[in-house]
């Protein structure tokens, strides 16, 4: 990657290496590397493939690396459930391709993707043997870049769930916090990063599920703009235009890096306009300007939000505005009660779309023993949603959006907490529940989020406080549609100002 030029990369390393308070354990499990664990964590993505480029450790050693932490904490927070090591051994044993992150161990979501001659369960014992034909698109990327995967995270069935627990794999544990929840659907994926396994790692987002464990573990997400993120698996699209592909990452310039790989560049006008101005990765050396900032304290539904949570918005509000921003109390003229009504029309389409063409496969009817009592509900629904009801849900995230676009005409960015709450206790998102009694909880967890889901806009959730109890509470700030540019510039500005890459769960 051009944009990687030795002084930004320099500059990168002290900003992510400076001060760390490393809180693991020793163990002899790493004692066959150059790299100790510790030293190991002391790196993003990035700089751990420019190690690998400057000869100072093989990808070989970082995968034996990751893999003995994966065996080592992995028991106790439940965060990796279908391991590909044999295939990832065999892959760094080949002559791998170069590149920012060459050899740099990675884990994709278990939910969304197909990697050929692997199963991807969905989080669902419907899937439990599915295994896929051929690698998808994104895949695709991920191995061209150089990235070794060996393995997938843990998710809800279907990312029906802020919190990541599943009849099928269990429940993945916060590494802040072993009662709580490390939010969903990414969880997995937000728990192995948070507890060191690896600096960065794929999710996807539908609802809030890259932006909402980002949050409970203390991490960076990006939400990008709908569309923007290569992707063509077969059920990947269980929340249809709702959903959007990227990672979770200790560092911004991970999540960049990682975007300038993935990004698509057909997608028109909008998207051109703002490629001019360079990289994704490149942004990170630019100043944002003086942004004025909407700041939007509470839902645009009834529902309460912690004291921990305003707190944490009221910090970022101060640290936006003595950086410069102009931080302005308003709220979009939103009709979010008919924008719920509206998304959730085009997710159970999807949950029942994607369940009949499962059950075509396997040449039966699902079961309850297959399904969540929550997602039989959403098939309920689903198949019974018509063709007018479909169109009318379309139409109605259409005006959505551009009523967003005429609110947004006035601001470049909306501040927010990320999610109403501190991260919750295991257990209270239960999926066991009817899907009338599961939905008001979580919607706890995902009304503030789901809003730029409806309106396709990108959204971030930034690690700048922690809660008296010591449990990671984001900010999400959300930008104009294809303008991920913008909310970069402001993340390096923030991560810079407040750095968090030394907040280190005690594990």
């Amino acid at each position: 990657m051009d944009a990687l030029s030795r002084r930004a990369f320099i500059a990168g390393s002290a900003a992510v290496a400076g001060g760390l308070a490393l809180a693991a354990r020793p163990s002899a499990l790493f004692a066959s590397s150059k790299l100790s664990f510790e030293e190991f964590r002391r790196h993003d993505g990035l700089s751990l493939g420019q190690l690998v480029r400057d000869g100072e450790v093989s990808a070989s050693e970082l995968l034996e690396l990751a893999i003995a932490r994966t065996e080592q904490i992995n028991p106790t927070i439940n965060a990796v459930v279908l391991k590909h090591y044999d295939q990832a051994r065999e892959a760094v044993g080949q002559k791998l391709p170069s590149g920012p992150f060459g050899g740099v161990p990675f884990l994709l979501k278990d939910l969304g993707v197909s990697m050929r001659g692997t199963v991807t369960t969905q989080g669902s014992r419907l899937f439990r043997d599915a295994v896929a034909e051929s690698d998808d698109a994104y895949v695709q990327r991920i191995r061209k870049a150089g990235l070794v995967i060996f393995g997938k995270t843990n998710s809800p069935e279907f990312g029906s769930n802020p919190s990541t627990e599943s009849t099928l794999h269990g429940a993945t544990h916060n590494p802040w916090a072993l009662d709580r929840s490390a939010g969903g659907s990414s969880g997995g994926a937000a728990a192995a990063v948070a507890a060191g396994i690896i600096p960065v790692a794929h999710a996807s987002d539908g609802g809030g599920s890259i932006r909402i464990p980002a949050s409970c573990c203390g991490l960076f997400g990006l939400k990008p703009s709908t569309g923007l993120v290569l992707k063509d698996a077969p059920g990947e699209d269980l929340r249809g235009i709702l959903s959007a592909q990227h990672v979770i990452s200790r560092s911004v310039r991970d999540s960049a890096a990682m975007l300038d790989l993935t990004a698509r560049t057909d997608l028109g006008k909008a998207y051109a306009a703002q490629a001019d101005q360079g990289s994704y990765f490149e942004q990170l050396q630019r100043e944002p300007g003086r942004l004025r900032i909407a700041l939007m304290r509470d839902p645009l539904l009834p529902i309460p939000v912690d004291p921990a949570c305003y707190a944490a918005v009221d910090m970022a509000a101060r640290q936006c505005a003595a950086l410069g921003h102009e931080v302005v109390e308003a709220r979009p003229p939103i009709d979010m009660q008919a924008a719920m009504a509206a998304g959730g029309t085009m997710s159970v389409v999807g949950v029942a779309e994607r369940v009949a063409a499962r059950e075509a496969q396997l040449g039966r009817a699902a079961t309850a023993e297959d399904l969540e009592q929550v997602d039989i509900g959403m098939v309920a629904w689903g198949r019974k949603v018509s063709a007018l009801d479909y169109r009318k849900a379309l139409e109605d995230l259409a005006r959505l959006r551009e009523q967003m676009r005429t609110f947004m005409a006035d601001y470049d960015l909306i501040l927010s907490p990320t999610i109403a709450r501190e991260p919750p206790p295991l257990g209270e998102l239960d999926m066991s529940l009817p899907l009338d009694e599961f939905g008001p909880i979580a919607t706890r967890s995902s009304v503030f989020t789901t809003l730029y889901n409806f309106t396709g806009q990108p959204a971030m959730s930034v690690p700048l406080f922690w809660s008296e109890a010591g449990l990671p509470v984001g900010v999400m700030f959300a930008g104009r549609f294809a303008e991920e540019r913008t909310l970069l510039r402001l993340a390096a500005q923030l991560e810079q100002a407040h750095p968090w890459f030394n907040r280190l769960p005690a594990l």
